[in-house]
This record gives C-alpha cells, structure tokens and sequence, in this order.
C-alpha cells in the first residue's frame, strides 16, 4: 500500500526514512525536484529499474537517467567527460542541466538499452539532494504514465501512478515545470540534444563552441514545447536527446534514448 509524507518544513525525518526503507527494498519513490516530480528507483538494482519502466509504461529502449547529490559524483559514474562538460555541470549543477557521458564500465548496473552512456543530473532541490545522498544515486524518470504531462505535484503523480510506488514525497507543487537543458558530452564538443530550462545562449556563455541541431528558442519564450523539439532528421551516432516522455523521439533509432527525469 502506498504511503504519502510531508516534504516540506523542518521535520523530514519520517520522509526520509520511508523513501530511504523504500529503495532499499528495491520499490518505488516519487519525489520533487527544481522542474517536475520524478519516479525514483535504486539506480543498481536492476529489478527496481525494470520496476520504474513497467509503472511508466516503456521498454529498456527508454532508459531512465540518474540524479546524484554532487557534482563530485561525476566521475564515479561517468568516464572520459571533457573540460568543457566539466565547466556546464560547474556553472549549472545544482540546476536543470542534464548530460549525456560514457558510463564507467566497472559499473554493475542494468538502466536499459543505454549503449554505454549514462545521463546525469544534480538537481536544485535541497531536500531531494539530502535524500540522494542518503541512498545514493536514482534511476529517475518524471513521474507520469508514458505519454501523459509530467506531474508538477504529488496528487498528479498519484493519480497516474497509483499502487505501483510504495512512498509519496509530498513537496507542494513545483514551480520549475520545464525540462532540463540535455547535453551530450560523449563528441568531441558538447551538442545540445534538447534545449530545456537553459538556452542556447545559458550553454554558449559557458562553451562558446557548443552545437545544436535544433532551432533555439529565445529564453523568455521557452515552453513546454521545448521537450518535444527534434533533433534534425539527419542520421547521426550520437547518443539520443531525452525527453520527459514519449515526444521527440530522435530520428535514429539505434541511438540510446536516455531520457531525464526532467
């Protein structure tokens, strides 16, 4: 049966430690970060991610990405990540920015169909980030069925997802409500693969060289639509973008397509 605790004020004990308990069973959590609700499992039990997939509704060809407490975390998940990656996850963690790296191989976990690449995030949500580091890191996804709106608070989440999470972590309704900006780090130059909370201009501030094959959108126009922007339809090996859902699927099919939470 699920259970829904208070993710707000002063006393989280009790929060804290049911989504902990939670986890560590292998169950089901849905928590508030900085831009919607995500559903969490343990990022190395494969069973709770394969858990996470089936209550959204998707396949292993739709990983879910990881959120982690600290930037520090970066490199005992990810490998090879270059000084210009190293500079947006500097200047945007905690912060709706989403990269795409290779995946240290020695790790023993099953997120999909992911091609040896792994999306991360740190997100700006001080609760969230305590309980990460409580449980380390999260296979997170936001917290809808595929192809339904993401939900922006608890009751939403509920409401889509029912029975299949064991802990509800009630954090009032978020105020973020875009996606993350998704860059992927594993070319020779970071390339936006879906322009989100950041804009082009936000990354280019930070890596003049960045690429992208979509059509930025001023910032003070971004909108919902910026999670269903494409990725041009040319082929092309690098990783899929990732979205909240099911839009924007990228045009080649043998990419991985690691979706954030947000």
């Amino acid at each position: 049966m699920s259970e829904r605790f208070d993710f707000t004020g002063d006393e989280l004990a009790p929060a804290y430690r049911a989504a902990v308990d939670a986890i560590e069973a292998g169950d089901l959590v849905v928590l508030p970060t900085d831009t919607v609700y995500g559903l969490a499992a343990d990022a190395f039990k494969a069973d709770a991610v394969q858990r996470l997939l089936d209550a959204k509704g998707r396949g292993r060809d739709m990983p879910p990405p990881v959120l982690i407490s600290v930037v520090e975390s970066l490199d005992a998940l990810a490998t090879d990540v270059p000084d210009d990656g190293r500079k947006l996850c500097e200047e945007f963690w905690p912060g709706p920015l989403t990269v795409i790296c290779h995946a240290q191989g020695s790790l023993m976990w099953d997120l999909g169909d992911t091609q040896g690449t792994v999306a991360l995030r740190v997100p700006d949500h001080e609760n969230t980030r305590e309980l990460l580091s409580r449980t380390g890191p999260l296979a997170v996804s936001s917290a809808n069925l595929s192809g339904q709106p993401a939900a922006l608070d608890v009751y939403d989440a509920e409401a889509q997802l029912g029975e299949s999470v064991a802990v509800y972590l009630d954090g009032g309704e978020v105020t973020g409500g875009q996606p993350s900006t998704i860059v992927d780090l594993t070319g020779d130059v970071p390339h936006v693969v879906r322009i989100g909370a950041l804009s082009m201009v936000d990354i280019r501030k930070v890596v003049p060289e960045a690429t992208t094959d979509l059509e930025p959108k001023p910032a003070d126009v971004q909108d919902e639509a910026a999670e269903t922007a494409p990725v041009d339809d040319k082929p092309t090996d690098r990783p899929a973008s990732a979205s909240n859902d099911e839009p924007g699927k990228p045009a080649d099919s043998k990419a991985p397509d690691v979706r954030p939470a947000d």
